[in-house]
């Protein structure tokens, strides 16, 4: 039995859809459905799942500890895909508390349900952002500094990632922890870029680019994160045969730390061209200085993740952009005039 938590969420829906292709899975989901972004859009990719007789819904908020266990109980279950936070860099400034509470107590409740139940396996989000103030890419697991956040979300994240370590050290609960690297494509966030720019080029309003629009970010494909997300729950994290002082990463408890990226740099500019291209709409600009908190640029290592799941295949980020606006289109009925 699967637990995903955050179901409702653009990646949790996508692990949800993937997993229920296998008829054999039964996936129990809970959600919130809080009203950071469009409530509509979470319910109607919940529509979409509630089609699956094998998936099981429950709108529940993980700091109800108690509710959180009685499901848990109640449906034996026995892994755990923890995609529920509360996410945005941006917003974290301006709503720190919220952080606190669905990042750190809420996952600590997920981390002490694990304990009682005795979880075969825990895989949770993390993010990319804990790299902070890192200045050497590709961003490497084990031998990035990622001591010097520069946002709360960024801590909160890190954070789990101790936690997930502690209980793992102390109660052999297998773990594996996933730093998303700008995850985008079809049912996206609508506070995330690619979904910002696209609305704003078909209404025709401006889009604003931060530090001039010199950002590149390594962008992930969401169904190569869901493919992943599912390779793994068959794979708990094992102990490490012994200690390596010089791999700070290496540890004698079930615990492991994987970047999830498709390993490539890609500029902002080269990424919104393509949205133009798909819409055939030239896009209006609006240069902005460097925004707080922002990370300028991302890169990620796929050494460690390759080494755990060999031959993965990723999504071009023009095909990625393509499906998205298809789905936009679809969603939104938007008919070219």
């Amino acid at each position: 039995m699967i637990l995903v938590t955050g179901c409702a969420g653009f990646i949790g829906f996508h692990v949800c859809l993937l997993n229920l292709k296998n008829e054999k899975n039964k996936i129990f989901g809970l959600d919130n459905l809080n009203d950071y972004y469009d409530v509509n859009l979470k319910k109607n990719r919940l529509k979409i799942l509630k089609k699956n007789k094998n998936f099981y819904f429950a709108k529940i908020d993980l700091l109800n500890k108690e509710k959180v266990f009685n499901y848990i109980k109640l449906n034996k279950i026995k892994i755990i895909i923890h995609l529920a936070a509360q996410a945005g860099v941006r917003y974290s400034i301006l709503k720190p508390d919220t952080y606190i509470d669905s990042n750190i107590k809420g996952f600590f409740n997920i981390l002490e349900a694990c304990r009682y139940f005795k979880i075969k396996n825990l895989i949770y989000a993390s993010t990319s952002s804990v790299y902070g103030l890192n200045k050497e890419i590709p961003f490497k697991e084990n031998e990035n500094n990622t001591n010097h956040p520069i946002q709360l979300y960024a801590v909160t994240k890190k954070t789990n990632e101790l936690m997930a370590h502690a209980y793992s050290w102390l109660f052999n609960i297998p773990t594996i922890g996933l730093r998303f690297f700008t995850v985008y494509g079809p049912w996206g966030r609508p506070d995330m870029a690619l979904f910002k720019f696209t609305k704003n080029i078909f209404e025709g309003k401006k889009i604003d680019l931060y530090n001039h629009g010199k950002h590149s970010r390594d962008f992930t494909y969401v169904e190569d994160v869901a493919r992943i997300i599912c390779d793994l729950i068959n794979k708990p994290s094992l102990k490490d045969v012994k200690w390596n002082k010089k791999n700070q990463d290496t540890s004698l408890a079930p615990y492991k730390i994987l970047n999830i990226s498709c390993g490539k740099k890609i500029s902002l500019k080269k990424f919104i061209l393509e949205i133009e291209n798909n819409l055939k709409i030239k896009s209006k600009k609006n240069y902005l200085p460097i925004q707080l908190g922002d990370i300028k640029d991302t890169l990620s290592s796929k050494k460690k993740l390759n080494k755990y799941l060999p031959n993965i295949k990723f999504t071009d980020y023009k095909i990625g952009i393509k499906n998205f606006i298809t789905w936009y289109k679809n969603y939104y009925n938007i008919i070219k005039k």
